[in-house]
Protein backbone atom coordinates (compact mmCIF):
# COMPACT_ATOMS: atom_id res chain seq x y z
CA UNK A 1 0.00 0.00 0.00
CA UNK A 2 2.48 2.36 1.13
CA UNK A 3 4.86 1.50 -1.97
CA UNK A 4 1.50 2.27 -4.28
CA UNK A 5 1.22 5.34 -2.66
CA UNK A 6 4.98 6.32 -2.98
CA UNK A 7 5.05 5.46 -7.09
CA UNK A 8 1.62 8.07 -7.68
CA UNK A 9 3.65 10.43 -5.64
CA UNK A 10 6.74 10.40 -7.65
CA UNK A 11 4.85 10.17 -11.30
CA UNK A 12 2.63 13.03 -9.72
CA UNK A 13 5.94 14.89 -9.35
CA UNK A 14 7.50 13.76 -12.59
CA UNK A 15 4.13 15.11 -14.41
CA UNK A 16 4.07 18.42 -12.21
CA UNK A 17 7.75 19.11 -13.08
CA UNK A 18 7.25 17.99 -17.03
CA UNK A 19 4.49 20.60 -16.82
CA UNK A 20 6.49 23.00 -15.49
CA UNK A 21 9.72 22.17 -17.69
CA UNK A 22 7.61 22.73 -20.36
CA UNK A 23 6.06 26.07 -20.01
CA UNK A 24 9.33 27.41 -18.61
CA UNK A 25 11.17 26.82 -22.08
CA UNK A 26 8.54 29.09 -23.78
CA UNK A 27 7.10 31.69 -20.69
CA UNK A 28 4.98 33.18 -22.81
CA UNK A 29 3.39 33.46 -26.37
CA UNK A 30 3.87 36.35 -28.60
CA UNK A 31 2.14 37.36 -31.56
CA UNK A 32 2.51 40.21 -34.44
CA UNK A 33 0.40 39.52 -37.85
CA UNK A 34 -3.18 39.83 -39.23
CA UNK A 35 -6.73 38.30 -38.93
CA UNK A 36 -4.81 35.00 -38.65
CA UNK A 37 -4.16 35.89 -35.13
CA UNK A 38 -5.86 38.81 -34.11
CA UNK A 39 -7.57 37.99 -30.48
CA UNK A 40 -9.51 41.26 -30.89
CA UNK A 41 -6.86 44.25 -31.46
CA UNK A 42 -9.35 45.44 -34.10
CA UNK A 43 -12.08 45.83 -31.40
CA UNK A 44 -10.62 48.92 -30.36
CA UNK A 45 -9.60 51.29 -33.38
CA UNK A 46 -11.71 52.73 -35.72
CA UNK A 47 -12.23 50.29 -38.62
CA UNK A 48 -14.93 48.43 -39.95
CA UNK A 49 -12.85 45.47 -39.86
CA UNK A 50 -14.23 43.53 -37.08
CA UNK A 51 -15.59 40.51 -35.52
CA UNK A 52 -16.84 41.00 -32.09
CA UNK A 53 -20.51 40.07 -32.84
CA UNK A 54 -22.54 36.76 -33.23
CA UNK A 55 -22.23 34.51 -34.50
CA UNK A 56 -18.11 34.87 -34.27
CA UNK A 57 -17.24 33.39 -31.13
CA UNK A 58 -20.07 31.62 -30.84
CA UNK A 59 -18.11 28.14 -30.32
CA UNK A 60 -15.71 30.05 -27.73
CA UNK A 61 -15.60 30.18 -24.29
CA UNK A 62 -18.95 31.37 -22.45
CA UNK A 63 -20.08 31.65 -26.52
CA UNK A 64 -18.32 35.15 -26.63
CA UNK A 65 -17.05 37.14 -29.49
CA UNK A 66 -13.76 38.37 -28.72
CA UNK A 67 -13.01 39.38 -32.33
CA UNK A 68 -11.32 36.84 -33.32
CA UNK A 69 -11.95 35.86 -36.84
CA UNK A 70 -13.42 32.19 -35.99
CA UNK A 71 -15.89 30.55 -34.23
CA UNK A 72 -13.55 29.49 -31.65
CA UNK A 73 -9.83 29.33 -31.29
CA UNK A 74 -7.54 30.96 -33.60
CA UNK A 75 -4.16 29.27 -33.99
CA UNK A 76 -1.99 31.01 -30.78
CA UNK A 77 -4.61 30.27 -28.66
CA UNK A 78 -3.86 26.47 -29.62
CA UNK A 79 -0.27 26.69 -29.45
CA UNK A 80 -0.08 28.89 -26.16
CA UNK A 81 -1.93 25.64 -24.38
CA UNK A 82 0.35 22.90 -25.97
CA UNK A 83 3.22 24.65 -24.49
CA UNK A 84 1.37 24.06 -21.26
CA UNK A 85 0.30 28.00 -20.86
CA UNK A 86 -3.15 29.75 -21.23
CA UNK A 87 -5.63 28.06 -23.54
CA UNK A 88 -6.14 31.45 -25.16
CA UNK A 89 -3.73 34.86 -25.65
CA UNK A 90 -5.13 37.88 -24.89
CA UNK A 91 -4.86 40.99 -27.29
CA UNK A 92 -2.98 43.82 -25.88
CA UNK A 93 -5.57 46.30 -26.81
CA UNK A 94 -8.30 44.80 -24.81
CA UNK A 95 -9.25 46.51 -21.76
CA UNK A 96 -10.30 43.14 -20.07
CA UNK A 97 -6.31 42.19 -19.49
CA UNK A 98 -3.22 43.42 -18.14
CA UNK A 99 0.32 43.34 -18.21
CA UNK A 100 -0.39 40.30 -15.34
CA UNK A 101 -2.07 38.42 -18.18
CA UNK A 102 0.51 40.08 -20.86
CA UNK A 103 3.02 38.03 -19.01
CA UNK A 104 2.56 34.72 -20.39
CA UNK A 105 1.32 35.91 -23.53
CA UNK A 106 0.10 38.61 -25.64
CA UNK A 107 -0.99 39.54 -29.52
CA UNK A 108 -0.35 42.99 -31.15
CA UNK A 109 -1.90 41.50 -34.30
CA UNK A 110 -4.34 43.65 -36.07
CA UNK A 111 -7.03 42.18 -38.61
CA UNK A 112 -6.66 43.43 -42.14
CA UNK A 113 -2.96 44.42 -42.05
CA UNK A 114 -0.17 43.39 -44.00
CA UNK A 115 3.59 44.05 -44.18
CA UNK A 116 3.65 46.67 -46.28
CA UNK A 117 2.08 49.85 -44.71
CA UNK A 118 0.31 50.61 -47.87
CA UNK A 119 -2.21 47.13 -46.97
CA UNK A 120 -3.08 48.52 -43.31
CA UNK A 121 -3.94 51.51 -45.36
CA UNK A 122 -7.41 49.53 -47.17
CA UNK A 123 -9.16 49.49 -44.62
CA UNK A 124 -7.76 51.77 -41.86
CA UNK A 125 -6.22 48.92 -39.58
CA UNK A 126 -2.81 49.09 -37.73
CA UNK A 127 0.03 48.70 -39.19
CA UNK A 128 3.18 46.48 -38.33
CA UNK A 129 5.09 49.21 -37.71
CA UNK A 130 2.99 50.38 -34.83
CA UNK A 131 2.51 46.55 -33.94
CA UNK A 132 6.32 46.95 -32.84
CA UNK A 133 5.68 50.37 -31.16
CA UNK A 134 2.99 48.46 -28.93
CA UNK A 135 5.72 45.81 -28.26
CA UNK A 136 8.18 48.44 -27.01
CA UNK A 137 5.74 49.76 -24.64
CA UNK A 138 4.78 46.31 -23.50
CA UNK A 139 8.49 45.26 -22.60
CA UNK A 140 8.86 48.66 -20.30
CA UNK A 141 5.41 47.36 -18.55
CA UNK A 142 6.20 43.99 -18.15
CA UNK A 143 10.05 45.29 -16.57
CA UNK A 144 8.21 47.39 -14.43
CA UNK A 145 5.62 44.55 -13.58
CA UNK A 146 7.94 41.61 -13.17
CA UNK A 147 11.41 43.96 -12.82
CA UNK A 148 14.31 43.66 -14.88
CA UNK A 149 15.84 40.32 -14.66
CA UNK A 150 12.41 38.19 -14.82
CA UNK A 151 11.45 40.51 -18.07
CA UNK A 152 14.46 40.31 -19.88
CA UNK A 153 14.06 36.27 -19.43
CA UNK A 154 10.52 36.35 -20.77
CA UNK A 155 11.18 38.43 -23.29
CA UNK A 156 14.33 36.07 -24.76
CA UNK A 157 12.67 32.89 -24.35
CA UNK A 158 9.49 33.85 -25.40
CA UNK A 159 8.09 31.92 -28.94
CA UNK A 160 7.43 34.92 -31.15
CA UNK A 161 4.06 34.37 -33.86
CA UNK A 162 4.29 35.75 -36.74
CA UNK A 163 1.61 35.52 -39.34
CA UNK A 164 1.10 38.14 -42.09
CA UNK A 165 1.08 38.55 -45.71
CA UNK A 166 -2.00 37.54 -47.56
CA UNK A 167 -3.59 40.98 -47.15
CA UNK A 168 -0.20 42.54 -48.81
CA UNK A 169 -1.65 40.71 -52.26
CA UNK A 170 -5.40 40.27 -52.19
CA UNK A 171 -6.61 43.54 -50.60
CA UNK A 172 -3.48 45.36 -51.93
CA UNK A 173 -1.68 44.13 -54.78
CA UNK A 174 -4.63 42.62 -56.62
CA UNK A 175 -7.39 44.96 -56.01
CA UNK A 176 -8.91 47.15 -58.60
CA UNK A 177 -7.43 50.23 -56.33
CA UNK A 178 -4.04 49.53 -56.28
CA UNK A 179 -1.37 51.75 -57.20
CA UNK A 180 1.46 48.81 -55.94
CA UNK A 181 0.36 47.20 -59.00
CA UNK A 182 1.64 49.67 -61.33
CA UNK A 183 4.48 50.48 -59.09
CA UNK A 184 5.71 46.57 -59.16
CA UNK A 185 5.43 43.27 -61.16
CA UNK A 186 4.36 40.06 -58.86
CA UNK A 187 7.99 38.78 -58.61
CA UNK A 188 9.38 42.98 -57.42
CA UNK A 189 6.27 43.37 -55.41
CA UNK A 190 7.22 39.71 -53.50
CA UNK A 191 10.64 40.69 -52.89
CA UNK A 192 9.81 44.48 -51.70
CA UNK A 193 7.89 41.97 -49.43
CA UNK A 194 10.43 40.09 -48.47
CA UNK A 195 12.67 42.37 -47.43
CA UNK A 196 9.78 44.14 -45.29
CA UNK A 197 10.08 40.63 -43.59
CA UNK A 198 13.54 40.77 -43.15
CA UNK A 199 13.55 44.14 -41.90
CA UNK A 200 10.39 43.43 -39.19
CA UNK A 201 12.58 40.11 -38.07
CA UNK A 202 15.76 42.24 -37.64
CA UNK A 203 14.02 44.58 -35.89
CA UNK A 204 12.20 42.64 -32.61
CA UNK A 205 15.39 40.55 -32.95
CA UNK A 206 17.40 43.52 -31.99
CA UNK A 207 14.95 44.03 -28.86
CA UNK A 208 14.90 40.53 -27.85
CA UNK A 209 13.37 38.25 -29.66
CA UNK A 210 15.22 35.10 -30.55
CA UNK A 211 12.52 32.04 -30.78
CA UNK A 212 10.74 33.27 -34.26
CA UNK A 213 8.38 31.27 -36.07
CA UNK A 214 7.52 32.64 -39.51
CA UNK A 215 3.56 31.57 -41.26
CA UNK A 216 3.66 31.16 -44.50
CA UNK A 217 0.39 32.12 -46.83
CA UNK A 218 -2.27 29.81 -47.64
CA UNK A 219 -3.50 28.29 -50.66
CA UNK A 220 -5.54 31.63 -51.12
CA UNK A 221 -6.79 31.27 -54.04
CA UNK A 222 -8.71 28.31 -52.76
CA UNK A 223 -10.22 30.86 -50.04
CA UNK A 224 -14.04 30.96 -50.60
CA UNK A 225 -14.37 34.40 -51.41
CA UNK A 226 -11.82 33.90 -53.82
CA UNK A 227 -13.61 30.60 -55.37
CA UNK A 228 -16.68 32.64 -55.93
CA UNK A 229 -15.13 35.66 -57.90
CA UNK A 230 -13.17 33.04 -59.99
CA UNK A 231 -16.48 31.85 -60.03
CA UNK A 232 -16.27 28.14 -62.59
CA UNK A 233 -19.70 26.89 -63.01
CA UNK A 234 -22.06 29.25 -60.80
CA UNK A 235 -20.91 27.26 -57.43
CA UNK A 236 -17.36 29.01 -56.39
CA UNK A 237 -15.79 25.15 -56.57
CA UNK A 238 -13.03 26.83 -58.81
CA UNK A 239 -9.63 28.32 -57.24
CA UNK A 240 -8.04 30.67 -58.32
CA UNK A 241 -4.61 28.95 -59.48
CA UNK A 242 -2.73 32.31 -60.29
CA UNK A 243 -2.93 33.47 -56.64
CA UNK A 244 -2.16 29.99 -55.64
CA UNK A 245 1.00 29.54 -57.36
CA UNK A 246 1.91 33.27 -56.38
CA UNK A 247 1.43 31.56 -52.39
CA UNK A 248 3.95 28.92 -52.95
CA UNK A 249 6.38 31.03 -55.16
CA UNK A 250 5.93 33.58 -52.02
CA UNK A 251 6.40 30.88 -49.47
CA UNK A 252 9.76 29.50 -51.05
CA UNK A 253 10.97 33.21 -50.37
CA UNK A 254 10.29 32.87 -47.20
CA UNK A 255 11.91 29.83 -46.34
CA UNK A 256 15.07 31.29 -47.89
CA UNK A 257 14.34 34.06 -45.44
CA UNK A 258 14.65 32.30 -42.68
CA UNK A 259 17.89 29.99 -44.05
CA UNK A 260 19.03 33.25 -44.31
CA UNK A 261 18.38 34.84 -40.74
CA UNK A 262 19.29 32.05 -38.93
CA UNK A 263 23.05 32.31 -40.77
CA UNK A 264 23.22 36.07 -40.29
CA UNK A 265 21.70 36.47 -37.06
CA UNK A 266 23.87 35.29 -33.67
CA UNK A 267 21.63 32.90 -31.19
CA UNK A 268 18.32 33.28 -33.12
CA UNK A 269 16.53 30.44 -33.77
CA UNK A 270 14.00 30.89 -36.27
CA UNK A 271 11.33 28.04 -38.22
CA UNK A 272 9.35 28.57 -41.47
CA UNK A 273 5.80 27.70 -40.21
CA UNK A 274 4.33 26.34 -43.17
CA UNK A 275 0.75 24.91 -43.82
CA UNK A 276 0.01 25.50 -47.18
CA UNK A 277 -0.18 21.73 -48.06
CA UNK A 278 -2.35 21.08 -45.29
CA UNK A 279 -4.88 23.51 -45.61
CA UNK A 280 -4.87 22.48 -49.33
CA UNK A 281 -5.66 19.11 -48.67
CA UNK A 282 -8.21 19.91 -46.18
CA UNK A 283 -9.69 21.61 -48.97
CA UNK A 284 -9.28 19.47 -51.68
CA UNK A 285 -9.81 15.97 -49.75
CA UNK A 286 -12.18 17.36 -46.84
CA UNK A 287 -13.44 13.83 -45.82
CA UNK A 288 -10.03 12.64 -45.37
CA UNK A 289 -10.10 14.85 -41.80
CA UNK A 290 -14.01 15.07 -40.93
CA UNK A 291 -15.22 17.67 -42.80
CA UNK A 292 -17.99 17.69 -44.92
CA UNK A 293 -17.94 21.24 -46.96
CA UNK A 294 -15.18 22.82 -48.06
CA UNK A 295 -15.68 24.88 -51.52
CA UNK A 296 -18.08 27.35 -49.16
CA UNK A 297 -18.10 28.89 -45.79
CA UNK A 298 -20.05 28.32 -42.50
CA UNK A 299 -21.32 31.94 -42.65
CA UNK A 300 -24.01 32.92 -44.61
CA UNK A 301 -23.90 31.70 -48.28
CA UNK A 302 -20.14 30.88 -47.62
CA UNK A 303 -19.16 32.69 -50.63
CA UNK A 304 -19.10 36.46 -49.93
CA UNK A 305 -19.41 36.78 -46.01
CA UNK A 306 -16.81 38.22 -43.76
CA UNK A 307 -16.67 40.67 -40.72
CA UNK A 308 -20.40 43.00 -40.95
CA UNK A 309 -21.69 40.67 -43.69
CA UNK A 310 -21.44 38.12 -41.55
CA UNK A 311 -24.39 38.13 -38.85
CA UNK A 312 -26.47 36.64 -37.01
CA UNK A 313 -29.56 36.93 -38.46
CA UNK A 314 -28.45 34.99 -41.42
CA UNK A 315 -30.61 32.12 -41.83
CA UNK A 316 -28.04 29.81 -44.19
CA UNK A 317 -25.46 30.25 -41.54
CA UNK A 318 -24.44 26.43 -40.45
CA UNK A 319 -25.50 24.92 -37.30
CA UNK A 320 -22.39 22.96 -36.79
CA UNK A 321 -18.83 24.95 -38.35
CA UNK A 322 -16.77 21.27 -37.83
CA UNK A 323 -18.66 19.91 -40.91
CA UNK A 324 -16.71 23.36 -42.30
CA UNK A 325 -13.15 23.99 -43.56
CA UNK A 326 -14.07 27.67 -43.62
CA UNK A 327 -15.65 29.40 -41.28
CA UNK A 328 -16.39 33.12 -42.92
CA UNK A 329 -15.55 33.46 -46.93
CA UNK A 330 -11.80 34.47 -45.43
CA UNK A 331 -11.11 32.44 -42.06
CA UNK A 332 -10.99 28.96 -41.33
CA UNK A 333 -12.89 26.98 -38.44
CA UNK A 334 -11.63 26.25 -34.44
CA UNK A 335 -11.34 23.14 -35.60
CA UNK A 336 -9.47 23.58 -39.14
CA UNK A 337 -7.19 25.86 -36.77
CA UNK A 338 -6.79 23.04 -34.32
CA UNK A 339 -5.72 20.94 -36.89
CA UNK A 340 -3.10 23.14 -38.43
CA UNK A 341 -1.80 24.40 -35.02
CA UNK A 342 -1.65 20.39 -34.33
CA UNK A 343 0.53 20.25 -36.96
CA UNK A 344 2.83 22.87 -36.33
CA UNK A 345 3.61 21.77 -32.98
CA UNK A 346 4.50 18.33 -33.84
CA UNK A 347 6.35 18.90 -37.00
CA UNK A 348 7.76 22.42 -36.98
CA UNK A 349 7.41 24.22 -33.04
CA UNK A 350 8.29 20.95 -31.32
CA UNK A 351 12.37 21.86 -31.35
CA UNK A 352 11.27 25.12 -29.32
CA UNK A 353 9.69 22.22 -26.80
Amino acid sequence: MAYTTLISIILSHFLLLTTKTLAGKVPAIIVFGDSSVDSGNNNQISTVLKSNFEPYGRDFYDKKPTGRFCNGRIPPDFISEAFGLRPFVPAYLDPAFSISDFAEGVCFASAGTGYDNATSDVLEVIPLWKEVEYYKEYQKKLEAYAGKKKAKYIIKESLYLISIGTNDFLENYYSMQSQRSSQYTEDQFQDFLVQLAQNFVNQIYRMGARKISLTGVPPMGCLPLERATNYVGGNGDGCNEKYNNVAKHFNVMLSDLVERLNEELTGIRVVFADAYNLLLQMITKPSSYGFEVSSVACCGTGLFEMGFLCDKLSPLTCTDANKFVFWDAFHVTDKTNHIISDFLMEHVLDQFL
